[in-house]
């Protein structure tokens, strides 16, 4: 029981420490970022993200963040750098180079290459006095006081500020391109946050059948056809005109009224102010009405004409909720 109160103490200890390091950032943020910011906007290159060891995986990151956020950007270690990579830089590039100590062998011999080609340097580095510091043409003072290890060894706190830092560029040049949420989904096509931002309503109901029956069919007809196409419902239809709906819970009430079932039509039972969507609606749009109506079926209309019906199984299968 006391090691588990020490873990849990330890984890807390160093959440705060590494926390304290982050928030003391914004205390070093100036006229140097702002300009380094404005250089990569202006830039008609990309940015190249290097660095060794630990700030190299950092560098990863930071890639990762401007590429989903409308800067092209791309990642080259140091070290492979030095050894036939630094062909990776092209003639507009701009370079960020990260390193905490700023005078690790191989930043220290990529520098004078990098500026012999004629790009930009951007330094992200917690000692602004050391050799890329010094020679970087923007300093990013990504200053700690002290690892979050107790040893104040293993990179902690100082990744972690590499990190933010290189977000704050990120999100600074997001603002400047007036990057939306329409963008965004461009370059998040895959997974749920991109099918959030552009999957239509059309998407959907395409990949179902098209339940239907008119308002004169038996009740059988319409057990059958519910059935049949598998959504939990069916629409009413005059001349492909939406009449009504009618879901397996209104067939189940009428069984409960111990109703005459031989005698019901369609009509009869069918719930005539159905809730209805668009096709160009966003699927989001489609939950949004499901889950504020309780319901899990939406007949898709289009000038007037019945188009098929959207499931909340179908927004659920795609990550839509």
């Amino acid at each position: 029981m006391d090691i588990t109160k020490n873990i849990i103490s330890i984890a807390k200890a160093t959440i705060t420490e590494e926390s304290i390091a982050i928030a003391n950032l914004a205390n070093l943020i100036d006229v140097n970022f702002k300009q380094a910011v404005e250089f990569i906007f202006k830039s008609k290159g990309r940015v190249v993200v290097t660095g060794i060891g630990k700030s190299a995986n950092i560098a990863t990151k930071i890639v990762a963040t401007f590429n989903s956020t409308g800067t092209p950007a791309i990642f080259m270690h140091a070290a492979d750098a030095i050894h036939g990579d630094l062909g990776i830089i092209q003639k507009n590039d701009v370079v960020i180079c990260i390193s905490k100590s700023g005078n690790t062998p191989e930043i220290k011999y990529l520098i004078p290459l990098i500026k012999l080609r004629g790009n930009k340097i951007i330094a992200i580095t917690g000692n602004t006095d050391s050799i890329l510091g010094k020679q970087a043409d923007f300093c990013l003072n990504a200053f700690i006081e002290k690892e979050a290890c107790p040893n104040n060894l293993a990179p902690t706190s100082s990744t972690t500020a590499q990190l933010v830092i290189g977000d704050a560029l990120a999100v600074c040049l997001l603002e400047l391109k007036e990057f939306t949420r329409a963008d965004f989904a461009k370059y998040h096509p895959g997974g749920a946050l991109g099918k959030k931002l552009y999957l239509r309503v059309s998407d959907l109901v395409i990949k179902n059948d098209i339940p239907k029956v008119n308002m004169s069919s038996p009740i059988k007809d319409v057990i059958i056809e519910i059935s049949h196409k598998r959504l939990g419902a069916t629409a009413v239809l005059e001349n492909n005109k939406i009449m009504g709906v009618i879901t397996d819970g209104d067939i189940r009430r009428m069984l409960n009224d111990n109703t005459e079932i031989n005698t019901v039509l369609a009509r009869d039972i069918m719930n005539s102010n159905p809730k209805t969507i668009a096709p160009n609606a966003m699927a989001t749009k489609a939950f949004q009405i499901m889950n504020t109506n309780s319901i899990t079926q939406l007949l898709v209309e289009e000038n007037g004409d019945y188009k098929g019906i959207v499931h909340l199984h179908d927004l659920l299968k795609e990550g839509i909720y």
